[in-house]
């Protein structure tokens, strides 16, 4: 197996260096599949993920890999990096802080530390870090006009200089680098230069200055402010028909909220909160698909407008609730999910956690299965016959999940706990087995044996006790009781102890006429013969005798 697993890493590992990352994850999740231990493994496929931009994947390999090893160095900087690519800079900054503990002097920790703390100060303290985001660089890889400058060798430089160092303030004066960040960020940086460049060139370079003027106060007279101000009167126009929904949408009347958003629409269409808020209606009227495609379309617009994360966060949040209701719990944490990606709203990390826990219990629910159970059942008595108890324990655990409401199986795991000397999870499982069905006289017998491997007498007594309740003639009950009561006697501490924990011998002890008579039956051995003829002492005395509180020569 373990060759296996390094052929599958090494494939994983030469696909992940050819930019074939799926293929590097289907790979590494397989040698995962054979060898679930090997820290590496997540290792590779948490940087597989953030590679291709799966940071939420990215982050749960890494936790894996640290709580697999807790003292590898690389688990600590993949999880960092995740958090970093999830805007996540406070806890990016504590896990880095945490690597560094191991390895104080690690370079690469201490580099992504430092561009941590710079990216949480933000803009004013971190300088222009676009060319470290991942939202921009996948924005310049896909603008068309942006790729065609790449191909320019001292272009595609400088950006890779400008990842390194992105506060060189040289850098960010390049000329090229500017009409990058225009380019993407949607403006022309350096326009005026080109066009004048531009006018020069087809005047032959040399027209009268005079010319010049008059052809370019043309322009500006009457289009460049006219546009501006109708632009501005739309905008006003829209937020008025906005706050006109809003009114509506308080009172409920959900038809009128919904033609003020749609004009407001009309008039301001890169606005991604016209498209929420006609959202937020349909929800209201339960139109779950609706809702869906305009929160789709508010994240498509607020992606190509650069709105602030918190809005996209806002629309991702509430498809994560139609999915709720739609009681689709899976595709509910993935979009509680995207939207903790992009804002950290406790609000949502609470619903997250919610659906989460509900998520978690539809699973096992729909896992059981009372015939399989009754298939590893047998199969783990098959190998605990065997002496072969690590097994037998396998198949019992997996009958617990497919039937965990059946006590009988936690009473054969407890047996089985006990073989492998695990007392204390024996007595958990008898406990539950109890707690399932309270006359089920093996799982007192399984707890009571636990009890007495631990040496805690008094309970194991009382154990046996409630097992001899339920059937007063079960002689491995009986037995065990005897057990306990021969030990008790040889371990004065156990007595003292059972003492204190029974009340009616406590009684008996506090009794002042007892007390007497026990200080006379220690000076005068003789004198018990004369007690037990009273029926009410002789009861009392039996009592400690069975208890082991006294003993009784034969001579």
């Amino acid at each position: 197996m373990t060759s296996q697993v390094e052929e599958l890493k090494a494939k994983a590992n030469a696909a992940f260096s050819s930019g074939k990352n799926d293929e590097a994850i289907s790979l590494y999740s397989q040698a995962i599949a054979l060898d679930d231990k090997n820290h590496v493994l997540y290792s590779n496929r948490s940087a597989a993920y953030a590679k291709s931009n799966k940071y939420e994947e990215a982050l749960q390999d890494a936790e894996k890999c640290i709580s697999v090893k807790p003292d590898f160095v690389k688990g600590y900087s993949r999880k960092g990096a995740a958090l970093s690519f999830l805007k996540r800079f406070d806890e990016a900054i504590t896990v880095y802080e945490e690597g560094l503990k191991i390895d104080p002097s690690n370079q690469q920790l201490l580099t992504d530390l430092e561009t941590a703390r710079k990216d949480a100060s933000g803009p004013s303290a971190g300088g222009l870090n676009f060319f470290s985001d991942p939202q921009f660089l996948t924005q310049l890889m896909t603008n068309p006009r942006a790729r065609e400058l790449l191909k320019d060798p001292e272009t595609a430089m400088l950006m890779k200089m400008m990842q390194q160092n992105p506060n060189n303030p040289s850098l960010l004066s390049n000329p090229k680098i500017m009409k990058l960040l225009g380019i993407v960020l949607g403006f022309e940086l350096g326009d005026e230069n080109d066009l004048s460049s531009k006018m020069e060139t087809e005047n032959g370079g040399n027209s009268p200055k005079k010319e010049s003027n008059t052809s370019a106060s043309k322009p500006t007279t009457s289009k460049p402010n006219e546009q501006p101000k109708a632009a501005a009167t739309e905008k006003n126009t829209a937020e008025s028909e906005k706050e006109k929904g809003n009114e509506a949408y308080k009172k409920k009347d959900f038809e009128t909220a919904l033609n003020h958003y749609n004009k407001a629409t009309e008039l301001d269409p890169v606005n991604m909160t016209y498209y929420t808020n006609r959202a937020a209606v349909y929800f209201e009227q339960k139109q779950w698909d609706a809702c869906v495609k305009e929160c789709e379309k508010a994240i498509e617009v607020g992606r190509e407008n650069k709105a602030d994360y918190k809005l996209i966060a806002k629309a991702y949040a509430r498809i994560g609730n139609v999915k709720t209701q739609e009681k689709d719990y899976e595709a509910a944490v993935k979009f509680y999910n995207h939207s903790l990606s992009e804002h950290r709203n406790p609000e949502i990390l609470q619903k997250k956690q919610e659906i989460e826990k509900i998520f978690k219990e539809q699973e096992q629910l729909a896992y059981i299965n009372p015939e399989i159970a009754e298939e590893e059942k047998n199969k783990g008595n098959e190998f605990f016959q065997k002496a072969n108890y690590p097994t037998a324990l396998k198949h019992y655990t997996e009958a617990i999940k497919r039937n965990p409401n059946d006590a009988k199986l936690y009473s054969n795991r407890a047996a089985c706990y006990t073989k492998l000397m695990e007392f204390r999870l024996a007595m958990k499982d008898s406990e539950e087995g109890i707690r399932l069905d309270p006359n089920f006289i093996k799982c007192y017998l399984r707890k009571g044996h636990a009890l007495l491997a631990m040496k805690d007498l008094g309970q194991a007594m009382a154990t046996f006790g409630k097992a001899l309740e339920i059937d007063p003639n079960c002689q491995e009950a009986i037995e065990g009781y005897r057990q306990c009561s021969l030990k008790s006697t040889d371990d004065p501490e156990e007595v003292r102890k059972r003492a204190t924990n029974d009340p009616e011998i406590q009684q008996i002890l506090g009794d002042p006429g007892m007390r007497l008579i026990l200080e006379q039956m220690q000076n005068e051995p003789q004198a018990l013969r004369d007690h037990l003829r009273n029926p009410a002492i002789a009861q009392k005395i039996q009592k400690l005798i069975d208890a082991g509180i006294i003993g009784i020569r034969q001579g």
